[in-house]
């Protein structure tokens, strides 16, 4: 039989196929082959009495190591200016990651009815991404996601109590997804979601809903090549091989159009302040640890 994993829990896969969802297991071959299924993924199953086993998994159009999902037509990455406050450079390293796996990315600015993110929007907007200000309480964006949505798997990310899973709720009231309060004191929400999950709101719609990340759980990211994180800033592109050296990392080099950009005001300082921040870390890494889509 055919279906696509929508939930991964406990070593237990739960494939949606045109009877229902089946829980599975998957083969003992995939651990031997260093594969694991995600959520996302097209397989082929077989059943024996209720349970069912995996027994092959699909082509993948895309992957993603955290969340742990493939086969992903849009990520809308979540963000917002109040409690709590959601760092850029947290956006701009899964913004980099989607890049790198040409995965068209949304953002929304939520809790716009407490805080209108005017100036973390700004950011991203003359970067040239898309981005929605949007509220779960006030519905304010809501029916503008849902067509962004529309027709697509579109996976929700960002840092934890930010509100993805109560905006989920706004789009498809139907699964009361879990959620919780932000602590005050410590300015982060609890991990409601504690794993990925797909909801299939429309025929041919599917929303996926994923743990929260904070700052400390970013090494546990895709990692990006230094020689390619510069292709993995879009806002980048229009200066991109008009510097003195064809080698140039846009970051000391003289007659760099990059930082000459920056200067002159058109690259934000933020999404630059992240590039560097990305590119020392993309020198550590070694080149088995680059993890293709």
């Amino acid at each position: 039989m055919n279906g696509r994993i929508v939930k991964a829990l406990s070593g237990f896969y739960y494939v949606e196929a045109a009877d229902g969802i089946h829980e599975c297991r998957a083969r003992g071959i995939f651990r031997k082959q260093g594969q694991t299924p995600l959520v996302g993924d097209l397989v082929e199953f077989s059943l024996s009495g209720k349970r069912g086993t995996v027994e092959a998994i699909g082509p993948r159009r895309n992957r993603f190591v955290r969340p742990a999902v493939s086969n992903v037509d849009l990520l809308v990455l979540l963000a917002a200016a109040c409690n709590p406050v959601t760092d850029p450079f947290l956006l701009d390293r899964v913004l980099a990651i989607a890049a790198a796996r040409d995965v068209p990315c949304l953002i929304c600015v939520n809790k716009c009815d407490i805080d209108p993110g005017d100036e973390l929007a700004g950011i991203y907007e003359r970067a040239g991404f898309d981005v929605l200000r949007t509220s779960a309480v006030t519905g304010r964006g809501v029916e503008d996601l849902r067509q962004h949505i529309s027709g697509k798997t579109a996976v929700f990310t960002g840092n934890s109590g930010v509100g993805k899973s109560s905006l989920l709720n706004a789009l498809a009231p139907d699964f009361g997804v879990p959620t919780a309060e932000v602590s005050e004191k410590l300015g982060r929400g609890r991990h409601t979601t504690r794993h990925v999950e797909l909801y299939r709101i429309a025929p041919d719609t599917y929303l996926g809903d994923t743990p929260g990340f904070s700052s400390f759980d970013l090494e546990q990211m895709d990692a990006i090549g230094k020689e390619d994180l510069q292709y993995a800033f879009p806002d980048f592109a229009p200066f991109l091989g008009s510097c003195r050296f064809q080698d140039c990392a846009h970051l000391r080099e003289p007659d760099c159009a990059v930082t000459a950009a920056l200067a002159r005001g058109e690259i934000e300082p933020t999404r630059y302040r992240s590039y560097e921040r990305l590119y020392e870390q993309a020198k550590e890494y070694k080149q088995w640890e680059i993890k293709q889509p």
